[in-house]
Protein backbone atom coordinates (compact mmCIF):
# COMPACT_ATOMS: atom_id res chain seq x y z
CA UNK A 1 0.00 0.00 0.00
CA UNK A 2 1.69 3.35 -0.76
CA UNK A 3 0.85 6.62 0.43
CA UNK A 4 -0.45 9.71 -1.72
CA UNK A 5 1.84 12.58 -1.93
CA UNK A 6 0.70 15.80 -1.05
CA UNK A 7 0.66 17.90 -4.28
CA UNK A 8 2.18 21.18 -2.66
CA UNK A 9 5.12 20.99 -0.61
CA UNK A 10 5.84 24.54 1.30
CA UNK A 11 9.64 26.08 0.31
CA UNK A 12 11.91 26.02 2.98
CA UNK A 13 14.26 29.34 2.98
CA UNK A 14 13.57 32.12 1.61
CA UNK A 15 12.10 32.46 -2.08
CA UNK A 16 14.24 31.81 -5.19
CA UNK A 17 15.11 34.76 -7.42
CA UNK A 18 14.27 35.61 -10.39
CA UNK A 19 17.27 35.38 -13.37
CA UNK A 20 16.67 39.32 -13.60
CA UNK A 21 17.07 39.43 -9.51
CA UNK A 22 20.03 37.25 -9.50
CA UNK A 23 21.46 39.62 -12.16
CA UNK A 24 20.55 43.08 -10.90
CA UNK A 25 22.39 41.82 -7.44
CA UNK A 26 25.18 40.83 -9.18
CA UNK A 27 26.09 44.15 -10.26
CA UNK A 28 24.92 46.20 -7.08
CA UNK A 29 27.62 43.51 -5.80
CA UNK A 30 24.82 42.01 -3.67
CA UNK A 31 25.65 38.29 -2.11
CA UNK A 32 22.32 36.58 -1.84
CA UNK A 33 23.13 33.86 1.12
CA UNK A 34 24.48 36.65 2.93
CA UNK A 35 21.41 38.75 3.02
CA UNK A 36 19.00 35.59 3.63
CA UNK A 37 21.67 34.31 6.57
CA UNK A 38 20.94 38.19 7.77
CA UNK A 39 16.72 38.59 7.31
CA UNK A 40 16.58 34.65 8.96
CA UNK A 41 18.44 35.87 12.22
CA UNK A 42 17.02 37.39 15.07
CA UNK A 43 17.86 40.78 15.95
CA UNK A 44 19.41 42.00 19.24
CA UNK A 45 18.82 45.31 20.92
CA UNK A 46 22.20 47.53 21.38
CA UNK A 47 21.50 46.89 25.26
CA UNK A 48 21.97 43.16 25.16
CA UNK A 49 25.05 43.75 22.47
CA UNK A 50 26.78 46.17 24.22
CA UNK A 51 28.27 44.23 27.39
CA UNK A 52 29.84 42.00 24.94
CA UNK A 53 31.30 44.76 22.96
CA UNK A 54 32.84 46.43 26.40
CA UNK A 55 34.43 43.49 27.27
CA UNK A 56 35.85 42.48 23.55
CA UNK A 57 37.75 46.22 23.73
CA UNK A 58 38.36 45.56 27.06
CA UNK A 59 37.22 48.96 28.06
CA UNK A 60 37.57 49.03 32.05
CA UNK A 61 41.14 48.24 31.40
CA UNK A 62 41.46 51.22 29.45
CA UNK A 63 39.61 53.20 31.92
CA UNK A 64 41.84 51.93 34.05
CA UNK A 65 44.63 53.25 32.02
CA UNK A 66 43.21 57.00 31.29
CA UNK A 67 42.36 57.23 35.30
CA UNK A 68 46.12 56.27 36.51
CA UNK A 69 47.19 58.78 33.42
CA UNK A 70 45.24 61.83 34.87
CA UNK A 71 46.15 61.17 38.27
CA UNK A 72 50.10 60.74 37.43
CA UNK A 73 50.58 64.64 37.36
CA UNK A 74 48.85 65.10 40.70
CA UNK A 75 50.95 62.12 42.61
CA UNK A 76 53.97 62.76 40.91
CA UNK A 77 57.22 65.44 41.18
CA UNK A 78 56.32 67.89 38.57
CA UNK A 79 59.94 67.50 37.60
CA UNK A 80 59.36 63.91 37.38
CA UNK A 81 56.40 64.03 35.36
CA UNK A 82 57.71 66.35 32.96
CA UNK A 83 60.04 63.53 31.95
CA UNK A 84 58.05 60.57 32.42
CA UNK A 85 54.38 59.33 31.62
CA UNK A 86 52.39 56.26 32.52
CA UNK A 87 52.55 54.16 28.77
CA UNK A 88 50.04 51.44 29.86
CA UNK A 89 49.07 49.00 32.94
CA UNK A 90 49.23 45.06 32.27
CA UNK A 91 48.48 42.61 35.19
CA UNK A 92 49.95 44.57 38.37
CA UNK A 93 52.59 45.91 36.62
CA UNK A 94 52.68 49.93 35.19
CA UNK A 95 54.49 50.78 32.23
CA UNK A 96 56.57 54.20 32.24
CA UNK A 97 58.11 56.05 29.62
CA UNK A 98 61.05 58.45 30.15
CA UNK A 99 62.26 60.59 27.69
CA UNK A 100 66.25 59.77 28.58
CA UNK A 101 68.39 58.00 30.33
CA UNK A 102 69.53 60.68 32.56
CA UNK A 103 66.03 61.16 34.13
CA UNK A 104 65.64 56.85 34.01
CA UNK A 105 68.62 56.19 36.36
CA UNK A 106 67.79 59.25 38.54
CA UNK A 107 63.73 58.06 38.98
CA UNK A 108 65.25 54.10 39.50
CA UNK A 109 67.34 54.97 41.66
CA UNK A 110 65.82 57.75 43.73
CA UNK A 111 62.66 58.01 43.56
CA UNK A 112 61.33 54.77 42.63
CA UNK A 113 59.44 53.40 45.95
CA UNK A 114 58.15 56.86 46.68
CA UNK A 115 56.32 56.31 43.41
CA UNK A 116 55.16 53.05 43.85
CA UNK A 117 53.80 53.61 47.19
CA UNK A 118 52.37 57.16 46.35
CA UNK A 119 50.39 55.25 43.44
CA UNK A 120 49.54 52.11 45.89
CA UNK A 121 47.81 54.65 47.70
CA UNK A 122 45.77 55.87 45.40
CA UNK A 123 45.00 53.19 43.62
CA UNK A 124 45.56 49.99 45.56
CA UNK A 125 48.21 47.36 45.76
CA UNK A 126 46.40 44.76 43.51
CA UNK A 127 46.35 47.30 40.74
CA UNK A 128 49.85 48.58 40.87
CA UNK A 129 51.70 45.78 42.47
CA UNK A 130 54.77 46.95 40.29
CA UNK A 131 56.13 49.73 37.93
CA UNK A 132 58.70 49.14 35.16
CA UNK A 133 60.46 52.28 33.42
CA UNK A 134 61.22 52.29 29.91
CA UNK A 135 63.84 54.74 27.84
CA UNK A 136 62.10 56.03 24.75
Amino acid sequence: MSLARPAFFPAKGPPRSSPREKSLNAWRGVNERETAKLAASPHKSAGDIMPSVLKAIRMDRRQTEAEVAKAWTRLVDPAVAAHAQPAGLAKGTLFVTVDNSAWLSEIVRYRRKEILERLQLAFGKQMIARISFRCG
